[in-house]
Parts: structure tokens; sequence; C-alpha cells
């Protein structure tokens, strides 16, 4: 797409619709690879990071019942707001930087792990540091954060091409 023709409304609504969907995908790896043990899970670090803001616990760790399971709103809250807004970070500085989508997303994931679960959270406090969390959970969390921005790239590329189809009949 040229950038004449770019529409930043609809790379927005791409890119927030293209983070929901990979959201769930996140969700599903770690289902099937958790990256941390039940113990460091009970309070998970979204959890973690809102508490460190003053967040009480009672809010952090709020629930709703599903099924007869007991899921954290207050954590699924914060996955799809951070998995949106680097979906609409994505798809419009991609626009712009087109070295961000080298890899289809991939590398870009790659990146965002690192930074935030090498990096950021540590450093902060969140997590443990990088040495002391355990391979698994780097292999998760690297895995699951490639997986998630190439779904991002896919959903949010076909949605803008049939955004850009529609402009051109």
């Amino acid at each position: 797409m040229a950038k004449r023709n770019f529409d930043l409304k609809t790379a927005v609504v791409a890119g927030g619709v293209a983070g929901i969907v990979s959201g769930f995908v996140k969700l599903g790896w770690e289902a099937l690879f958790p990256p941390r043990t039940a113990e460091r899970d009970a309070t998970n670090p979204p959890q973690q990071f809102l508490q460190q803001l003053g967040v009480p616990e009672k809010i952090t760790h709020s629930t709703y019942t599903y099924s007869g399971h007991q899921l954290p709103w207050v954590s699924f809250l914060m996955h799809f707001g951070f998995s949106s807004s680097f979906g609409i970070l994505y798809t419009v500085a991609g626009h712009y930087l087109p070295i961000i989508k080298l890899g289809q997303g991939t590398f870009f994931g790659a990146g965002v792990w690192a930074t935030a679960h090498l990096g950021a959270l540590p450093m902060l406090g969140t997590v443990p540091s990088a040495k002391d969390q355990p391979a698994e959970e780097h292999l998760s969390e690297l895995f699951g954060h490639v997986s998630w921005m190439w779904v991002t790239h896919i959903v949010a590329n076909e949605l803008m091409a049939e955004a850009q189809a529609k402009v051109k009949k």
C-alpha cells in the first residue's frame, strides 16, 4: 500500500481486531505451554504489575465464573489491552517503518518478548530476573510472542487488504 492511500482509522481498527484475535491465540498457547509454575501464577505478571502500581489485590484477583471455572477478568483485561495496543502499534508503525514487519511479525514478537520479559519486567521487579526464570518460561514466552505477532500480522494484513479492495470498487 502506498503511503498516500494509507487510512489510519482502518489501520487502527485492523490492528486492534488483530490484537484481540492474536490475544486468544496467545492464551491458547499458554494453556498448552504454561510459562509459569502454578505457584508463580498465583499472582500472574499483569496482577503483580497492577499491584506494584497500587491496585489492591482484591481487585487484581477479581474473577468471574463461567462453566464452573473462576476466571481472572482483570488479567484478561490487561492481556487483551496489551495485545490490541501492540496490534495497533504494529499495524500503524509497520506502515511507516516496514522493517518492523520483517519475518511477518515474528521478529517483532521476539523483540517484544525480550524487551518485556528479559528487560523491563525483571527490572521493575514484576517477574524474577531472566537468569532466575526457568527455561520452560523463556521457551513458552518466546514462542508464544512469536506466534502472537505472526497472527497479528496475518489478521491485520487481511483486514487492511479487504478494506483497500472495498475502496477500489
